[in-house]
């Protein structure tokens, strides 16, 4: 995710808090549905506050909550009631505001008078706008004040800001309502058992982004965008039915939570990519971009694509120490706001990631199995070789055969693999690790991405590139073993610091080695059991660190927490080094955590142990949803199904390793190439049907493409 340092952190949201999310855009509210300037709440686009504060009363009563129900990742039900004056309990009043997030903001609010006598009722809704920047939001520092000015048109409240030379607005549409500069009024009498409605609308004018869309009133027959953005997702991606129903919500989940995250990159609106995740993060990342677009390739391969082309289009060129762009690096983050020198960097693009880079490599490899044609994989391979030499020649900036990181500014993130929290890395002792840090799943990521540029060389013919990089990754793969394996405690190294010294703390980061391979093989065993042991594995998964460690904090960000990708990564792992029942034990684990937050799996969620606690103990800011997580679940079906393709090679591939408790499944719409396939696993025996001509099902798993390079080096050295 997204790190931050430890002045940089973001601050709780507040109990009892709805966040909803509709590409760029999403809001934070009470569970009542209001909106305080005070706390981390807000309606936010384009990383832009438009609104700060979103009261209602009834009568000078807040409104109390009854129930909040999210009904779409976009749209949720708040019902509240009245509470009365007199101090009696009940309350004949009740208020339903039905909310839409987009481009804007649509809100259909209804009183319900209960009693047997007419409410005479004054709805007041105090409005207040601080354009704050995310970052000021995010960190409780907001600096900047705007030069405000409010006018009132017919049934239209616009309010305009100005700071230096930068101009943003919104407008708040409000038929029928008394409007004045502060608030809008309602004076309505309500029959006996009858009811008032009205429908308030927000549209942002940021500058340069022109008007957004118009929503329309979803009760009067119409869809809204997000309705149809919606509809349009639901009809290409695939649809699943599965034995275990609990399992078959989350997955639905997941799909709606992923549809919801898919951004447009401004400059080419076909392409797709998915921000890392809400509140805080719905932009463009590139680790998280990356690694989410991996894990659904199953669902929607495009979605790799597009987070390709977006980045290469945003790969670096120069030398930038505030930034830390670097030619050939791909970036960490960007962000749209006109005014983000809050932002990492101080600019709108920051490059501070050890990793991004390699994984789009990666990235690459991987979506060149899927189907695409062979010219739009050769239009990105430019970039790919550029990233390699991005680690070649900064990367490894002391030549020792490993990628480090040290940043390059004391503005910059601390850590920057995806651990990037300014303790993240430590000896087992709890020290801090001094930089420059080479990660131990960094090393992983550098190998896969030489391993698979070479094959795509192979591939196209290109034996001399191929020969090179095979043997590059051979010799990385060799290096690290020997380098970060530490007999004595039967486990790698997290990291090696700045003086070669192995970073000996027991933490997750060595799964995601196996997952691509790099661990020798009689190594894994060790590894597996480490990862698996009562330290490691809370009950609900694994944790970012083992419990007899220094730093170890169950409530921590990365010292002892759950990450649910970090998860999947590590089953994926032991499933390819053959240890299934660990691989199913952390998977059902992690689907039966989903179960305590309606089928939604968070960012993370605390490592206490299971025995401890019946339910996974939630950590305050968690993102949610959150990309990594959202395709967690996805990840971890495909995982046991053992489902890949590899279309140029003519193959699908499958042999399920399913828990019986998960009953049989069914997936109609599954992409493949340029077709749709069903899929059926009944009894652990899978059938396809629909298969696109060319195209042959094999059982049993994917050859990876470590084997294939294998291979295609092998005679030639012979």
């Amino acid at each position: 995710m997204a790190g931050w340092n430890a002045d940089t952190a973001a601050g709780p949201l507040g109990t009892g808090t709805v966040t909803l999310v509709e590409g760029s855009s999403f809001c934070i509210s009470l569970q009542n549905g209001d909106i305080h300037s005070e706390l981390p709440h807000g309606l936010f686009f384009q990383d832009t506050r438009i609104l700060s504060g979103w009261n209602m009363t009834v009568n000078a009563q807040p409104l109390e909550s009854l129930t909040a129900e999210t009904k779409e990742p976009y749209r949720a039900l708040f019902v509240n009631r009245v509470p009365r004056s007199d101090g009696h309990a009940d309350s004949a009043l009740i208020v339903e505001r039905v909310r839409e997030v987009g481009a804007g903001l649509q809100e259909q609010v209804t009183v319900s008078n209960y009693s047997l006598e007419p409410a005479e009722c004054v709805i007041s809704l105090r409005i207040e706008a601080d354009f704050a920047d995310l970052f000021e939001v995010k960190e409780a520092r907001i600096q900047r004040r705007w030069a405000e000015t409010r006018q009132v048109d017919g049934a239209t409240l616009t309010i305009r800001a100005l700071w230096r030379d930068i101009r943003k607005g919104v407008a708040i549409e409000a038929p029928g309502a008394d409007i004045t500069p502060e608030m809008l009024t309602y004076r309505v009498s309500i029959p006996p058992q009858g009811e008032w409605n009205t429908v308030l609308t927000v549209v942002p004018n940021i500058e340069g982004t022109g008007p957004a869309a118009a929503f329309v009133h979803t009760k009067g027959g119409g869809l809204s965008p997000s309705d149809r953005r919606r509809q349009e997702w639901v009809a290409k991606i695939p649809k699943l039915h599965m034995g275990n129903h609990s399992i078959e919500r989350t997955l639905r989940r997941s799909y709606d939570d992923l549809g919801a995250l898919r951004i447009e990159d401004p400059a080419h609106p076909e392409r797709i990519v998915v921000a890392a995740g809400a509140p805080w993060f719905m932009t463009l990342f590139g680790r998280d971009s990356l690694l989410a677009s991996e894990m659904a390739l199953p669902v929607d391969p495009s979605l790799a694509l597009g987070t390709l082309q977006t980045l290469a289009d945003r790969q670096g060129s120069v030398v930038d120490p505030m930034t830390e762009e670097e030619p050939g690096k791909i970036l960490h983050e960007v962000r749209l706001d006109v005014s983000s020198g809050l932002a990492l960097g101080g600019k709108s693009t920051y490059y501070g990631s050890i990793d991004a880079t390699p994984l789009f490599v990666l990235l690459l490899g991987s979506v060149s199995r899927w189907g695409f044609s062979s010219d739009t994989i050769a239009a990105l391979l430019p970039n790919a070789d550029r990233a390699l030499e991005w680690i070649r020649d900064y990367g490894d900036k002391d030549g020792d055969g490993f990628v480090e990181y040290e940043r390059l500014n004391d503005q910059g993130l601390i850590n920057q693999g995806w651990k990037d929290s300014w303790d993240g890395i430590n000896f087992a002792d709890g020290t801090l690790a001094e930089p420059p840090i080479a990660l131990c799943e960094v090393q992983a990521y550098v190998y896969h991405a030489y391993m698979a540029r070479a094959w795509m060389a192979y591939d196209a013919h290109d034996a001399s590139l191929g020969d090179e990089l095979a043997e590059q990754a051979a010799h990385l793969k060799k290096q690290f073993n020997e380098q970060f394996w530490m007999p004595d405690r039967g486990y790698y190294a997290i990291a090696l610091d700045g003086k070669k010294r192995q970073v000996d703390a027991c933490a997750s980061n060595m799964g995601h080695c196996l997952w691509l391979g790099f661990v020798d093989e009689d190594k894994a065993p060790k590894v597996a059991e480490r990862l698996m042991s009562p330290e490691m594995f809370s009950g609900w998964g694994v944790r970012t660190l083992a419990s007899d460690m220094g730093a170890y904090n169950p409530a921590s960000y990365h010292n002892g927490s759950v990450w649910p990708h970090d998860n999947a990564i590590i089953a994926d792992g032991l499933l390819r080094y053959g240890f299934k029942e660990e691989a199913q034990r952390i998977c059902t684990a992690l689907l039966e955590a989903a179960e305590y937050s309606g089928g939604r799996l968070p960012e993370l969620f605390c490592g206490f142990s299971r025995d401890k606690y019946a339910e996974p103990v939630p950590y305050p800011t968690a993102c949610s949803p959150q990309a990594w997580a959202a395709t967690t679940p996805i990840h971890l079906v495909t995982s046991l199904m053992r489902y890949d393709t590899h279309v140029s090679r003519g193959g699908l591939w499958m042999d399920p390793a399913l828990p019986d408790a998960y009953g049989d499944l069914h997936i109609t719409n599954a992409p493949l190439a340029e077709g749709r396939i069903t899929i059926d696993i009944a009894n652990s025996v899978p059938t396809v049907q629909g298969l696109p001509e060319g195209i042959k099902f094999h059982r049993g798993h994917r050859p990876w493409i470590t084997e294939l390079v294998e291979q295609a080096h092998r005679p030639r050295n012979a």
